[in-house]
């Protein structure tokens, strides 16, 4: 059968079974067995070959029949993403991408999170991949070195905090190395013991060269100045988002909804303390002995309590939750620095789909208040149920849509919806726990102002009480967070950080959760009395991960 006859759907699975080959990381991410013994080359050669992929399935993708609204739909899904990474890799900077969080350099060192660990045999498979450590970084260096020579370099705090996080997990900062701290949960000796060992210890050497490497050569060439400018931040923002933002609109739509949240918290201060003084609240709060968790021990058995009480009260009432699905883990990351995260289950679900808390280090008192709407956000509604939802149905969407196809601005803007729609619910009906959303959705309004600012180096306006008329600056940035994110310092400097280095990554929480709040309006309005928001949320999350427009377009319909 030739390229052109084959439906979107063998398109898109073949198109998946290539990229497994090619990339084992992002197999092993998405639960693809086969490929846990090796690493991906981040090489330049590596890139091209898996752009090459992507060119042949847009092409042939545009050559199929799409007679019916579910090849439609798989269509424009594969298009779409595949069109914008695409534009990304012929940019020249993905070969280049080095960022404080979300680059190569963590994705070869977190891969091992997910990896079973349970039988010799699991173990051995970790030797392996362990020993490609060195090569798949040295391929890395060789995509930036080609970066460099093109004149793509990621700016100079990008590249100073990469060689410190190298030399965390390497163990030659102040703590101990990761992966001999990994290969220690192997409590039995012999041959594959010595093998651990090595591999660990080749893996720790990799790590500090490529730290070296940073530090020596990229460091020197790489500019200080940090905003990317409106072409590259435009092409980001669309992958993030998969849609084309009016940036001066949405800039000043990030200051009006920082306003109105802030409005709404203070008069969730004053019906916790009588007064609208919301730092005096947030301080109480966190006094309040009864909303404290001890050690890391203590907070994953609130998240996991967290966790299962909100998908078994949510299941049967407000979603029709899949069995495969009500099984969510909550762990706390083996490394700092990484923040909270969710990842998936695997095809078969016999990796569960998991929430992550990577704690900061010395910090043994967590705030329930904090964290109960982010267990929301990771797990149940948030991105277990969508991810899990999509990953299940196996009869209606393709392997593409289910495993691969994910699109920050409608993943992340779920997630967002979900902590406002728990409010909506009654499961954070106490003002304690109700400022812990509103400070998180605060925080996310602030995101979309600090990003498109400090990248478009943009006019600070009139009545935002700091530097009024002034361009923003990464320095700005920060005072901007100090004066609007109630977290640790060292937490705000390092957001500044990951804005900087990931360009249109930040705003796509609240530009997503705005384009589901309006075409949830829209439905209502379309539909009267006969609304049904479970039927609503059962029929989007069905659509498998999307393009804010394509998003559009399809909830339209419903």
């Amino acid at each position: 059968m030739a390229d052109s006859q084959q439906t979107v759907d063998q398109i898109s699975d073949r198109y998946l079974a290539d990229l497994a080959a090619l990339d084992p990381l992002t197999a092993t991410y998405l639960g693809i067995p086969g490929y846990d013994d090796r690493m991906t080359d981040f090489s330049p050669a590596g890139w091209a070959e898996r752009a090459g992929l992507a060119r042949r399935a847009v092409r042939d993708v545009d050559a199929a029949d799409t007679d019916t609204d579910r090849e439609r739909v798989a269509a424009a899904q594969l298009r779409e993403r595949l069109g914008v990474e695409l534009d990304l890799y012929d940019s020249g900077w993905l070969t280049a991408d080095l960022a404080t969080a979300g680059c190569p350099m963590h994705s070869i060192r977190q891969i091992f999170d997910l990896m079973p660990a349970d039988s010799a045999e699991d173990w051995a498979v970790i030797a392996t991949r362990m020993r490609a450590v060195p090569e798949s970084l040295n391929s890395y260096r060789a995509g930036l070195s080609d970066g460099a020579g093109a004149g793509r370099v990621a700016a100079r705090r990008q590249v100073v905090g990469c060689a410190e996080r190298a030399r965390g997990y390497a163990g030659a900062g102040s703590g101990p190395s990761f992966f001999a701290e990994f290969v220690q949960r192997f409590d039995r000796g012999g041959a594959l013991r010595r093998e651990l060992d090595e591999a660990a210890a080749g893996a720790n050497e990799a790590y500090a060269g490529f730290a070296g490497f940073l530090t020596e050569q990229l460091l020197p060439v790489a500019p200080q100045r940090e905003a990317v400018g409106r072409e590259r931040y435009a092409l980001a923002s669309r992958y993030f988002t998969g849609t084309v933002l009016d940036l001066e609109e949405t800039y000043g739509w990030g200051w009006e909804e920082l306003a109105r949240i802030e409005a709404e918290m203070r008069s969730t201060a004053r019906a916790l303390t009588g007064a609208e003084d919301v730092e005096a609240a947030i301080v109480a709060l966190d006094a309040d002995p009864a909303r404290q968790l001890r050690g890391a021990d203590g907070l994953q058995a609130w998240l996991q309590e967290t966790s299962d009480e909100a998908l078994h009260g949510l299941a049967g009432v407000h979603f029709d939750i899949p069995e495969p699905v009500r099984t969510l883990e909550c762990r706390i990351s083996p490394t700092s620095g990484d923040g909270i995260y969710y990842t998936g289950p695997s095809e078969d679900f016999s990796r569960p789909g998991r929430m992550w808390w990577s704690l900061p280090k010395g910090v043994d008192v967590h705030n329930t208040w904090r964290e109960k709407t982010t267990v929301y956000h990771e797990g149940v509604p948030g991105h277990h149920l969508q991810v899990g939802q999509t990953a299940v149905r196996s009869q209606e969407l393709n392997r593409f849509q289910r495993l691969l196809c994910w699109v920050s601005g409608h993943g992340e803007g779920w997630a967002l919806y979900a902590e406002r729609l728990m409010q909506e619910l009654g499961y954070l009906d106490e003002p304690g726990d109700r400022m812990g959303m509103l400070d998180s959705q605060a925080f996310r309004a602030a995101r979309v102002v600090l990003d498109i600012g400090m990248h478009l180096e943009l006019e600070i306006p009139t009545g935002a009480g700091m530097h009024e008329g002034e361009r923003w600056t990464g320095q700005i940035g920060l005072e901007f967070l100090r004066a609007h994110a109630h977290m640790d310092d060292q937490l705000r400097q390092d957001e500044i950080s990951r804005y900087l280095g990931g360009p249109g990554q930040a705003p796509s929480y609240k530009v997503g959760e705005r384009v589901w709040l309006e075409c949830r309006q829209a439905a209502q309005q379309r539909h009267g009395d006969a609304f049904d928001l479970k039927a609503f949320h059962a029929a989007a999350l069905n659509l498998g991960s999307m393009g804010l427009d394509p998003l559009r377009e399809e909830l339209a319909r419903i």
